[in-house]
This record gives structure tokens, C-alpha cells and sequence, in this order.
């Protein structure tokens, strides 16, 4: 297990942006935390993080892209590419969200927590991440192909892709029935549970 999560290198400019991109986010889940979702406007959001309400736009498409973008994403994909080729997708997913998680700032991994609690209790919010993971199955399928030599567009990966989303919404679905529940590790047992076969 690698003793650090190295963060995918990109340009000076790139780095500026996704900077801008989390300094919004953060600024945004704070007023919601505070204000609650639905009053909190884009005109606020934009004055907290000190940028025009154009700039947010250029980021984030609507106040909901806002609440749903997750900067881990780039981060996990980096490390489950990099995981060894012995691994299994289960594995090598598995290892990579472990790892990717262990290192966030206590910070971060409570904003981390407290995003998808927003998500979970704000019905626009959830609708939305409903759709999303439709494209997130493709990317999944994408990145199970590429580990597995095979095509993206291969049914069985789309499957298997569309098996991992499933463990996602399934964690969801428990953390609605108890907060008190980490979604992430709900996943993790989830995955688990799919690696063994499903059984009941």
C-alpha cells in the first residue's frame, strides 16, 4: 500500500483552477450548512469565495453542480489505475477509495461526509446525483476496461460497471435509514459483498 496518494500532475493554470473550483465548493457547503440549501443563492455563494457570479458559472453550471462535484473523483480514479495488475476491479477499487480517504485532511473528510449527507436530504439534489450515475457507469466501464484489456463498450463490463454504481445507490439507500451510518464504509461492505457473489 503506497504510503501516499500522489495528486495527478497537471499545469500552474490547472492547479489555479481547481483551486477557484474547491474554494467555491467550501464556501458553498458552509452556507449551506448555515442558511440551508434552498436559501442560500448563487449571488451569496459567489460573494463568500470572492469571485463574480459569472466565474462561479464557468465552474459550476447551476447551484446543484456546486453541492454534487466531488474533487475525490480524479484522486480515486489515479489511484485505482495505479493499483497492481494481479488486483481484481473489486480489489483495486477497494484499495484505491482506502487510500484516497486515509489521506484527507480531517477537514476535508468531514466536508466529504457532510456533502453527501446535503445530497442525500435535498431532493434536487438527490434526483440529480439519481441521473449522474448513469455517466458514472460509463466511466466506471471505461475504467474496468482499460484494466481488463477489453472494450468499454463490452456488455459484461457495463454490467459489472453498472453492479459497482448499484453498491453506491444501495449505501445511500442504508444511510436513509440511518444516519448515523459512513456511507463510505457502507460502500467498502458493499463491494465487499459483491466480490463474494451476492450471497444471501
Amino acid at each position: 500500500m503506497p504510503d501516499h496518494i500522489e495528486r495527478p500532475m497537471v499545469g500552474l493554470r490547472e492547479r489555479k483552477k481547481a483551486r477557484t473550483r474547491d474554494d467555491i465548493q467550501r464556501h458553498a457547503l458552509r452556507l449551506f450548512r448555515r442558511q440551508g440549501y434552498a436559501a442560500t443563492t448563487v449571488e451569496q455563494i459567489a460573494a463568500a469565495a470572492e469571485v463574480s457570479p459569472s466565474t462561479f458559472f464557468r465552474y459550476f453550471p447551476t447551484k446543484e453542480d456546486v453541492a454534487l462535484y466531488d474533487s475525490l473523483d480524479p484522486l480515486i480514479i489515479a489511484a485505482f489505475e495505479s493499483q497492481p495488475p494481479e488486483m481484481n476491479p473489486i480489489q483495486a477499487l477497494r484499495r484505491a477509495m482506502r487510500d484516497v480517504v486515509a489521506q484527507l485532511p480531517s477537514e476535508e473528510a468531514q466536508d466529504m461526509r457532510e456533502r453527501f449527507d446535503l445530497i442525500r436530504s435535498v431532493p434536487e439534489l438527490r434526483t440529480r446525483m439519481l441521473e449522474e450515475f448513469t455517466r458514472t457507469i460509463q466511466i466506471a466501464a471505461d475504467l474496468i476496461a482499460r484494466r481488463m484489456q477489453r472494450p468499454a463498450n463490452d456488455f459484461a463490463v457495463r454490467t459489472f460497471a453498472g453492479a459497482l454504481i448499484g453498491v453506491s445507490m444501495a449505501a445511500m439507500l442504508a444511510a436513509d435509514d440511518d444516519p448515523s451510518l459512513d456511507i463510505l464504509s457502507l460502500m467498502d461492505q458493499g463491494m465487499a459483498h459483491l466480490e463474494a457473489g451476492l450471497p444471501l
